[in-house]
Parts: C-alpha cells; sequence; structure tokens
C-alpha cells in the first residue's frame, strides 16, 4: 500500500534564513519577469517552448535550481493562459476598449513579493525536526 502523507507547516526561519527566502523570492519574480517579457516579445506561451527559450537563462542568471527555474516557467505560462481565457471571455471588456488593451499591449508582470509554488523537491527537512501542531 502506498500512502502519501500530506503536512501542513509554518516556516519559523531565523532572521539569516529569512533573508535568504525573500531574495530567492524576488529572484524567482525578477526570473518571471523575464520569462514574461520574453512570452511577449516572442508570441510562444505554452510552458514546453517557454522552457526551451528561458530555462538556461533563469538558472544561470537568478542562480535558481531546477525545480525553481521550472516552476517559474510554469506559473508564467499559466498566467498567460488566464489572461487568455478572461480575453475570451469578455471579462476584460471587448476587443479595442481601453481595459482590453491595457491587458494586451504590454508584458504580465509579477510583484517581487508575490507567491512563487514550492513543492517537496525544492525544500528539504533536517532528519531530527521536530513537529509541533498549528
Amino acid at each position: 500500500m502506498n500512502v502519501k502523507l500530506v503536512i501542513r507547516v509554518k516556516l519559523l526561519p531565523t532572521p539569516e534564513q529569512a533573508s535568504a527566502l525573500q531574495a530567492t523570492l524576488h529572484a524567482c519574480n525578477a526570473a518571471a519577469d523575464h520569462v514574461s517579457h520574453t512570452a511577449f516579445t516572442t508570441g510562444i506561451k505554452r510552458n514546453r517552448e517557454l522552457r526551451a527559450l528561458t530555462y538556461s537563462t533563469i538558472k544561470t542568471h537568478w542562480s535558481l535550481g531546477a525545480q525553481a527555474a521550472q516552476h517559474v516557467i510554469k506559473k508564467t505560462s499559466d498566467a498567460y493562459a488566464s489572461l487568455a481565457g478572461n480575453l475570451k471571455a469578455g471579462n476584460l471588456g471587448k476587443p479595442g476598449s481601453q481595459r482590453f488593451r491595457r491587458a494586451t499591449e504590454k508584458p504580465l508582470t509579477f510583484r517581487p513579493d508575490g507567491a512563487q509554488p514550492y513543492d517537496d523537491r525544492m525544500l528539504s527537512w533536517p532528519a531530527t525536526a521536530k513537529a509541533s501542531p498549528t
């Protein structure tokens, strides 16, 4: 039997760890801005094709790990897919309207402190960690 255990945790980083986490978050969102600019200028917005164009640059320029780079590209691709869905549904007005133009005339941007997905391949836990109920 294969059981997957899901645990909710609260990070309590030291000041140095918090600084490193914040720097990583800012790097991820800066990299996402780069991917977004590439997607906008090339018209390529699908995850696989964006990965081919931007993966190595993200890893080297922002010193992100492989999984973080993948998440940055996927986050950007998903943001463009969401925008396309909203445009198609008419949620941003009719084509040619001011709101529609504002949404389509420039690349999407990501706030420096915007959310970044993490998964078990990006985090490691010390074997001696003690769990406390939250």
